[in-house]
């Protein structure tokens, strides 16, 4: 099976062309595709717990860690200790914070919007279940439960 006939592949192709494409256009805004995604997903009037937003994103806490920061000191957002729960930070969007959001929203709408000229409903509709598919499985933690390596082939011959 060559590379171009997998799944996958052409998963990670297809984000990674994505994702060129929308840090083409962020960088023309000083900001990166990582940011403009944190930046959608902080609720502009009550803030975002800081918890909340790598679960969302799919990320891990330390790469959060490290995209927050710089956009703290871009002047994008600001912490807060939460007003029920001290122990928390809600994340808030500046002035800046919220135009930049803004242009990532414009953005994300634009891209979407251009796909589903070109593409079909119905088209759209299959991949959509598809990919739900995929992540279900992978949640679900089912791919591998009756996996096992076979030998490889010096291992055999020398068995």
């Amino acid at each position: 099976m060559t590379p171009e006939e997998t799944v996958d592949y052409n998963i990670k192709v297809a984000w990674h062309a994505i994702s060129r494409m929308y840090n083409t256009q962020a960088a023309k805004h000083d900001i990166t595709t990582s940011i403009g995604f944190v930046l959608l997903n902080i609720d502009q009037e009550n803030g975002t717990p800081a918890t909340k937003i790598a679960p969302l994103l799919g990320l891990e806490t330390r790469s959060l860690t490290r995209i927050l920061r710089s956009m703290e000191e871009k002047g994008l957002i600001y912490k807060q200790a939460d007003q029920l729960d001290k122990r928390s930070v809600r994340i808030f969007l500046t002035e800046e914070g919220l135009q930049k959001k803004e242009i990532s929203r414009q953005t994300v709408r634009h891209f979407n919007l251009k796909v589903r000229e070109k593409i079909p409903q119905s088209q759209l509709d299959t991949f959509f279940t598809v990919i739900s598919q995929i992540t279900a499985m992978i949640e679900g933690k089912t791919l591998f439960e009756d996996f096992t390596l076979k030998p490889l082939r010096s291992e055999s011959k020398s068995a």
